[in-house]
């Protein structure tokens, strides 16, 4: 069984998945395989250097994900660059771990799953959501102001949208 787990940012997909592992469920994090195995291959930091600019890249030759972060936030047109480049690479990834352990129960996180129409990937799909002033003082715990905050979310599909479409809601 594979269990996809989505929801707004900030909500506590991270935390929900926890309680998943914790009755034996395998994990995959999809911002995790970005942050650290996507975004550290050479070839991709050259390509986001390539295209954005010797800013995005830190000093110790790692992509600055806070300055790429902000670019791609504001830019539609260098987010979707941005995740033609990643999002074949993640999938890529996702299909190897799976196959890993076939008959395995897993869960996903995934952020922006039916932005990206991966519904079919799952067998069930959870959506993790909580109040907006909630998920605005999570954000903004974790260094975001809350105008910042607002904007990451107005790039996402609206909440109850995700929970209208979604077998599960915590």
């Amino acid at each position: 069984m594979v269990l996809g787990i989505t929801g707004g940012l900030g909500c506590g997909k991270s935390t929900a998945a926890k309680l998943f592992i914790n009755y034996g469920f395998r994990h995959i994090d999809s911002d995790a395989l970005v942050r650290d195995e996507i975004l550290t291959q050479v070839e991709i930091v050259a390509a986001i250097h390539a295209r954005f600019g010797a800013e995005m890249v830190a000093p110790d030759g790692t992509v600055n994900r806070a300055r790429v972060a902000a670019l791609v936030f504001t830019d539609g047109e260098a987010m979707r660059w941005l995740e033609n480049l990643t999002h074949p690479l993640v999938y890529a990834r996702w299909r190897a771990l799976l196959a890993e352990a076939p008959a395995a129960r897993w869960v996903l996180e995934v952020p922006l799953l039916f932005e990206k129409q991966l519904e079919n990937w799952f067998d069930f799909i959870a959506c993790v959501t909580c109040a907006p002033a909630q998920q605005l003082t999570r954000l903004e715990q974790r260094g975001l102001t809350r105008a910042l905050a607002a904007q990451r979310i107005s790039k996402q599909l609206p909440l109850g949208r995700k929970i209208e479409l979604s077998d599960f809601v915590l």
